[in-house]
């Protein structure tokens, strides 16, 4: 791709978000929140699984691929340390607004 202008280099950036107060009509906040957790629930186990899977097929010697399966082993270890560190985010942020004084 060849950029010959200003203009045509202004088109490859993104707009910048607008900014702006919160819009009153939007309700969907709390499910995509909600959905945003159940992937990365979701995901960290797929993780586990394929991690499992490596494992067993290393075992039964339908693999010798040792590096797959600790790459396996790996993903699935960072997920799993990501996924808690987000859920002691979320408990502590509810607990910090449970104590709020009204």
């Amino acid at each position: 791709m060849t950029v010959t202008g200003i203009d045509a280099a202004n088109g490859l950036y993104k707009a910048a978000p607008q900014r702006g107060g919160i819009d009153p009509n939007q309700t969907d906040d709390f499910g995509t929140v909600f959905d945003a957790a159940k992937n990365l629930v979701d995901e960290t186990n797929t993780l586990q699984n394929k991690a499992d899977a490596e494992q067993v097929k290393f075992a039964l010697g339908l693999s010798d691929n040792t590096h797959d399966m600790m790459i396996a082993a790996q993903k699935a270890k960072i997920a799993l340390q990501y996924t808690n560190a987000i859920r002691t985010n979320v408990i502590q942020a509810y607990q910090t607004i449970m104590n709020m004084q009204i």
